[in-house]
């Protein structure tokens, strides 16, 4: 199916991560579709995802980006616009679950929002005047977490909680210039991150089956093309009806009734 990406000018921050992470198979996946990606990362990998990029005959931008940093973002924001004049979509997919608990400090806290949330609201204004002249569209990488909770991460369900708020006021605010808003709200998927987490603790395979057998939808995880497909799809012509939605790619984990999950079903 032909999304209809190409040469579309993709802002996407977060997208610098470690190879098969959800951000840089989202990049890869928006190359392959002949999307122009602009990356917004504080991690050099940027420039060598950009530099390969461009051996298959597709332009790519990386400003590099502390996304903590109002003025960083808003200089990314302007090279983006100097380079291509246009901005046709914006993924903010910045998120650290970084067990900032209620022991954490004020600073600390402040610090988890402006990463995890405040972040997208900077791209998104600074973005605006453009996606309001490509009647573009947003869509926000958002977690289960805000809808579950977790334990001892309350700056990050605090900022995923307010990305789907921002999501859902977005879309009201722009429908009259066409905007699209849209969140993709993920749970259990298997990175590079997922993977370092689960080898930190004791009994890490233990909690790994535990997480897996709560899964209804084939006792497995996520996997980040499925994320990425969904994405794409999301933010292409073909839904160009949909907004302020709510996309679970999750399995069945957070709505489906655990009691079907019996030890006989498995």
């Amino acid at each position: 199916m032909d999304l209809g990406l190409k040469g579309k000018v993709v802002v996407i921050s977060g997208a610098a991560g470690i190879q098969g992470s959800i951000g840089e198979t989202i990049l890869q996946n928006l190359a392959n579709e002949g999307a122009i990606p602009a990356l917004i990362d504080r991690n050099d990998r940027g420039f060598a995802y950009v530099e390969s990029i461009k051996k298959k005959g597709i332009d790519a931008l990386f400003c590099k980006t502390d996304v903590t940093e109002p003025k960083q973002i808003e200089k990314a924001m302007n090279a983006i616009i100097e380079k291509y004049g246009k901005i046709d979509v914006i993924i903010n997919n910045v998120g650290v679950n970084d067990g900032v608990g209620l022991d954490a400090t004020y600073e600390e806290f402040m610090e988890s929002l402006k990463l995890n949330m405040v972040s997208y609201f900077l791209v998104v204004k600074h973005a605006l005047p453009y996606l309001k002249k490509s009647k573009g569209n947003i869509l926000n990488i958002g977690s289960k977490v805000a809808l579950t909770g977790q334990g001892n991460t309350s700056g990050y369900a605090a900022s995923k909680g307010g990305v789907l708020g921002l999501t859902r006021e977005w879309a009201v605010d722009l429908v009259i210039y066409g905007i699209r808003s849209n969140a993709i709200i993920i749970a259990e998927s298997w990175t590079p991150a997922y993977d370092n987490w689960i080898k930190s603790l004791e009994n890490g395979e233990e909690k790994l089956k535990s997480i897996v057998k709560n899964i209804p939808l084939g006792n497995r995880m996520t996997t980040p093309q499925e994320i990425a497909d969904t994405c794409l799809f999301t933010i292409s012509d073909r839904s160009s009806h949909t907004t302020g939605q709510f996309i679970f790619v999750d399995g069945g984990y957070v709505h489906l009734d655990r009691s079907l999950l019996t030890d006989d079903d498995n």
